[in-house]
């Protein structure tokens, strides 16, 4: 997320933290590089002319002059007007309206509208515990109220059943008639899309915004189409007052523009981003950690959040009392690495730690991805129950079993074996130091040697 950003901001704030003092000349090349690594990165002209001119105002003021660390000043400046101009904070999804709250979901096709309602009924149902109802008014493109229907049975959310050559107005007023009748908390209507904006979908979409009423009007956007997806959001702001907007694919966007640029351009607040395809794969829109990202300051909170969601406390506390009397298995090194997986990967848990920007390289040399937890987890249930608890017992032919039935070589089981060794014999370092010890030594008193 935002990779290619970060990275160019990062290197500017680098350079600045390494000087003693600035003058008005280093801040103004300071912020030439932000301006072209913003523009780069497709934010819109007027939200980086603005952006660029407000943290001038304060870099090259006293606030920074007198200092003690200007670099640091002028990273927090820089900061500080990021976050408010992704909005400031965060903005939760209006639900307070007499059931059922009706949410219309509009955009443009193709930038994952009917998944995302599906994602947004599971993220109401899990966080808000609220009983929601979807239906799809989408009666143009093949199959699309089935898509809905599909993806309501695999996640036990109720769809309207379809009726044939029935018009969204027609769906939005049955829609919103069974949910009062059925005692639904939440109707998610999902309207249909089109290629481009067009006179015919502006109007259809008013036509269902008037007979729903809806508490929340949430443009979806496609994060990786950067500026089209900010132009879109206007024109849908003009005819539906969108009060929220989604930002979908974010987890492949590299340069961030519409990020930056949507809020600022259309006042609307975004409320969401999906971060993969996994239907869990939603998450709040918190400003002050997104900055924090692009800047390479890293999400601890965010990390710990999600934490918190996946991790079985019973669980853990099994976990923690094998550790005290050194009795780790690799059943328990399987269920570390589902956990990872569960928090977003690799990837998603190195994202939102603090200066892990810097070793991209190094972590790529590493070989760290995704891939390598499910070969390593395949690898764990090639082997018996009796081995996984016993990983002394490995022998030549045994190693060779296993790298067969998992689809990897033995060179990858060996590897694994290794790792395992290495962090059993850290985890007995670590028991054998314990609290006061571990306060002394730090992590390096913890790792392998």
């Amino acid at each position: 997320m935002f990779e290619s950003l970060s990275n160019r901001l990062t290197d500017v704030f680098d350079r600045l933290k390494k000087r003693g003092a600035l003058s008005e000349s280093d801040v103004d090349a300071a912020l030439r590089e932000i301006r072209v690594a913003l523009l780069e990165a497709d934010v819109a002209l007027g939200v980086v002319k603005d952006f660029i001119e407000a943290v001038r105002v304060r870099a090259v003021g006293e606030e920074v002059i007198r200092s003690v660390t200007p670099g640091q000043m002028v990273v927090k400046i820089v900061n500080d007007h990021l976050t408010e101009m992704l909005g400031a904070e965060s903005v939760d999804i209006n639900l307070a309206a007499t059931p059922p709250v009706p949410i219309m979901m509009v955009g443009l096709q193709g930038s994952g509208k009917t998944t995302t309602s599906a994602k947004l009924a599971v993220f109401l149902r899990d966080r808000n515990r609220k009983k929601a109802l979807m239906a799809s008014l989408d009666v143009r493109r093949p199959a699309a109220q089935q898509q809905l229907q599909v993806l309501g049975q695999e996640t036990g959310i109720a769809t309207l059943p379809i009726v044939p050559l029935e018009s969204p107005e027609g769906i939005a007023k049955r829609a919103m008639d069974t949910a009062r009748k059925e005692g639904y908390d939440v109707v998610i209507l999902d309207t249909a899309g089109r290629l481009h904006v067009d006179d015919d979908l502006m109007a259809e979409a008013q036509k269902i915004h008037a007979i729903a009423k809806p508490a929340e009007t949430l443009f979806v956007a496609d994060a990786m189409t950067g500026q089209d997806a900010v132009k879109a959001a206007e024109a849908f702001h003009k005819a539906v007052h969108v009060t929220g907007i989604v930002l979908t694919r974010i987890d492949g966007d590299a340069r961030g523009g519409a990020a930056l640029s949507v809020r600022a351009v259309t006042g609307c607040p975004i409320k969401l981003l999906g971060t993969g395809e996994k239907i869990d794969a939603l998450e709040v829109f918190h400003p002050e950690r997104i900055a924090s990202r692009i800047l390479g300051m890293g999400d601890v909170v965010s990390l710990v959040e999600k934490a918190a969601e996946t991790v079985d406390e019973e669980d853990a506390e099994a976990l923690a009392r094998k550790i005290q009397k050194g009795q780790l298995d690799l059943d328990d090194f399987a269920k570390q690495l589902r956990q990872v997986r569960k928090m977003g990967g690799m990837g998603g848990i190195l994202g939102m730690l603090p200066g892990v920007g810097k070793m991209k390289n190094q972590l790529a040399g590493a070989n760290i991805d995704d891939k390598a937890l499910a070969r390593q987890e395949a690898i764990i249930l090639s082997m018996t129950p009796a081995e996984r608890r016993n990983p002394k017992v490995f022998n030549g032919s045994r190693r060779r079993r296993i790298a067969a039935g998992s689809g990897t070589t033995v060179q990858d089981v060996n590897r694994l074996l290794k790792q395992f060794q290495e962090m059993s014999r850290a985890m007995k370092r670590m028991n054998k130091l314990g609290q006061k010890g571990m306060m002394r030594h730090g992590l390096p008193g913890m790792m392998p040697r």
